[in-house]
């Protein structure tokens, strides 16, 4: 017997907020029955495990994320610019061995843009 990914959960002070964000980001589409309080980027049939959801906590982010997505572009400074225009903040960008961005989405969770 094993367990297999259903998707990944965030904390957040606004659901609806941030799913619609990561929805628009990954091209997908919130839920149906999406809340403040609950919500859900519906995931990609063709790749398991891709539900996102999100979950109000009362309380705000104080530190950095333990786990974070990394989404791979081929066209670098165009998702940098769509993601921000989008609400994200570009936190810092690395070329060394790779090239990648971290951003933070508008709840401040981070994520990296890499160059691919």
């Amino acid at each position: 017997m094993c367990s297999n990914v259903f998707g990944v959960s965030f904390d957040a002070h606004d659901a609806q907020a941030t799913a619609s964000f990561w929805a628009a980001a990954l091209g997908r589409t919130v839920a149906d029955g999406a809340s403040s309080g609950n919500a859900t980027v519906n995931a990609d049939p063709a790749i398991p495990g891709s539900r996102i959801g999100f979950h109000r906590v009362p309380e705000g982010k104080t530190v950095k994320n333990r786990m974070h997505l990394d989404l791979i572009t081929t066209d670098f400074d165009a998702e940098i610019d769509r993601l921000t225009g989008l609400g994200a903040t570009k936190l810092n960008e690395i070329k060394d061995g790779g090239h990648w961005a971290t951003l933070a989405d508008p709840e401040g969770n981070e994520f990296d843009v890499i160059d691919g």
